[in-house]
């Protein structure tokens, strides 16, 4: 993850899913902005017993900014992307519960 790069995570429930914003900043340019759904059985297998996303999607931003600058990830897309593009992402994130 970059040096200074902030996480910031909201959440909200639509239906059975969320849809999470999250913030990005760091001393090195703007905030970036990006929109992530988490579908609710993908939060069960990947943060069983957890009520919301928040967490998971915060460890899901440092998995990719240790990848990838923050100008790399995409605006908007569904958290399982994530795996098409790391496919380790999975059970990397399994282990850091």
């Amino acid at each position: 993850m970059g040096r200074s790069t902030e996480i910031g995570v909201a959440c909200e429930r639509h239906d059975s899913d969320w849809l999470c914003v999250v913030d990005l900043r760091d001393a090195d340019g703007p905030t970036s902005h990006h929109r992530v759904t988490v579908a609710a059985d993908v939060l069960a297998r990947l943060a069983p017993g957890t009520p919301d996303p928040e967490d998971l999607v915060h460890r899901s931003f440092e998995f990719l900014l240790a990848r990838e600058p923050k100008e790399s990830i995409l605006a908007a897309f569904d958290l399982t992307l994530i795996g098409h593009y790391f496919p380790e992402y999975e059970r990397t994130i399994g282990r850091r519960r």
